[in-house]
């Protein structure tokens, strides 16, 4: 199966969409897409999100659109018949790894400590999201257990911003970071559409 960032293809951000709505998600991915971005996280913590996903992809076929916040194995299920690229976890079991190992499309599973990173590895996962990053030790945490997890590589998310965005992704064992600065709430609510290209177009500098 391909690897998470390969899927990614260089980019070395994870944008996230929260949409209230499939048009709203529609407008944010459009915009993402016009800065550059050819893959893009849609969050499932609306009642909008899947039908979002669905609404993206049909609308903006040239990206990548997978799905995040996924729990267990019924939201694994529902985000699969939408027609996810991958899937974002934002934490681990041992029956959410089982099923992510099988479900025939890219994970990213989420991890906060060095228990969750060897079971994680254990069911076959090098690539992680570090979540919440900044409150699980952040960049140093990452340095300081590159040469104990020598194959596994991170995409750190929640904390992450244009201040320290580049303090994760100068280590070796960062491919990406994932973030919601570049659709900031107030951008979206006010239709700013053109901020979250701006946004998009800073990271890729």
């Amino acid at each position: 199966m391909i690897r998470f960032s390969e899927l990614m293809a260089g980019q070395t951000l994870l944008p996230i969409i929260q949409a209230n709505s499939p048009e709203q998600g529609v407008h944010i991915a459009k915009a993402m897409a016009k800065a550059g971005l050819t893959l893009v996280e849609v969050v499932l913590r609306t009642d909008a999100s899947l039908a979002a996903v669905e609404a993206i992809k049909k609308a903006v076929p040239e990206l990548k659109v997978g799905a995040g916040t996924v729990l267990n194995s019924k939201i694994l299920g529902q985000a699969i018949d939408a027609g996810s690229d991958f899937i974002v976890t934002p934490a681990v079991s041992e029956k959410l790894l089982s099923d992510l190992a099988s479900c025939g499309i890219p994970a990213l599973p989420g991890v906060s400590n060095t228990g969750e990173i060897l079971m994680a590895s254990e069911f076959g996962f090098e690539e992680l999201k570090l979540f919440p990053a900044s409150l699980a030790g952040g960049a140093p945490f990452l340095s300081a257990i590159s040469s104990v997890f020598q194959s596994v590589k991170f995409c750190p998310t929640g904390g992450v911003n244009p201040a320290n965005r580049n303090e994760y992704l100068s280590l070796k064992n960062v491919f990406a970071v994932g973030g919601t600065w570049v659709a900031a709430k107030q951008w979206v609510e006010a239709e700013d559409w053109d901020a979250i290209t701006s946004a998009c177009l800073d990271t890729l500098k």
